[in-house]
């Protein structure tokens, strides 16, 4: 009788594990669907990106652990146009977002500052606009920062991960200002939009 309970215990457990495991690389890859549904791929670079592929880790341009966890965006250069979506926020391991020269427009979504594992966030080059999210200050991982190039507005944090990062990172920016002066002006002032 106990070898047979043990025996519905490690079943039990298997089935578990299996289930849990392709349910986090769904919720990957429909993020990364959610991204390649809110662009245009005039290179077809996001031709391997196939939703009913359990993994997205066998798509182009996609790296991931040992885990299938996905842990690197690699799409600079690849003329994207259209928008970032919140949906990246869910790539819970993602180290390396690398967006730069493409016609991305539009705001940074909040959610990339939940991204606690980021060492290198690169937008440079698009047609980004709004502020840059409060959020991202909370990354104590990401050691790389460049914004520059874009259409970006209201004031340069300086608190938390913004510490790191010289104005280099954020040059060609007309409408940003800053760095932020630390209890003189509010974060976002509302004028940015």
């Amino acid at each position: 009788m106990a070898m047979h309970n043990l025996v519905q215990a490690l079943v039990f457990v298997a089935v578990l594990f299996n289930t849990l495991a392709p349910t986090v690389a769904n919720v990957e890859g429909d993020a990364l669907y959610a991204l390649r549904r809110s662009v245009k791929d005039p290179k077809n670079v996001l031709k391997s990106w196939d939703p009913t592929l359990v993994d997205p880790c066998t798509w182009f341009h996609v790296t991931c652990d040992a885990d299938n966890r996905v842990t690197r965006l690699d799409l600079g250069n690849a003329k994207l146009k259209g928008r970032l979506v919140p949906e990246l926020g869910k790539l819970e391991r993602l180290q390396y977002l690398e967006l730069y020269m493409n016609n991305l427009e539009g705001s940074i979504p909040e959610e990339i500052g939940g991204l606690k594992s980021l060492v290198s966030l690169d937008l440079y080059h698009n047609n980004l606009t709004g502020s840059i999210p409060a959020s991202l200050s909370k990354l104590s991982n990401l050691n790389f920062l460049d914004v520059s190039n874009n259409d970006l507005c209201g004031t340069i944090p300086t608190t938390g991960s913004f510490t790191k990062f010289s104005e280099e990172s954020f040059k060609n920016n007309s409408r940003l200002e800053g760095p932020e002066l630390m209890g003189f002006v509010r974060y976002d002032t509302g004028r940015c939009k």
